[in-house]
């Protein structure tokens, strides 16, 4: 027994099969941001806020880089699918598709840019 509609038997049609995807990624990158956020926080808990020299130290050591810059992939990535669902539930119309490739461009510049300063002031210390 199949719970399929006869139209949708006859012409093929059926889940697109992404959902369950993106639902996955939307709570692997949420656990991965809640322990980054959490690393970050105790972190800076223990920074003098005040001292530039001494931050840009800590975000000179290895460790400390390439958690930042994994924390700034990950906040994009999970921006991008929520704002992806958003956009893709309450737009209709012809500003659903050029929104979407839109937030792509915004999140992949937004991800450039943090990687960059991130590598820019850990190799460079500027």
């Amino acid at each position: 027994m199949s719970l399929r509609t006869p139209l949708g038997r006859a012409l093929g049609l059926g889940s697109a099969g992404d959902g369950t995807a993106h639902w996955w990624q939307q709570r692997v990158t949420a656990v991965g941001l809640a322990l980054l956020g959490l690393w970050f926080a105790v972190s800076m808990l223990g920074a003098d806020l005040g001292d530039r020299a001494a931050l840009v130290a800590w975000i000179g050591q290895p460790l400390n880089a390439s958690l930042l810059v994994l924390l700034v992939l990950t906040a994009a990535w999970h921006s991008q699918l929520g704002t992806r669902v958003i956009a893709e539930d309450y737009v209709h119309g012809a500003m659903k598709v050029p929104l979407l490739i839109a937030l792509q461009f915004i999140h992949a510049i937004a991800a450039a840019v943090g990687v960059l300063a991130v590598l820019q002031i850990a190799i460079g210390g500027r």
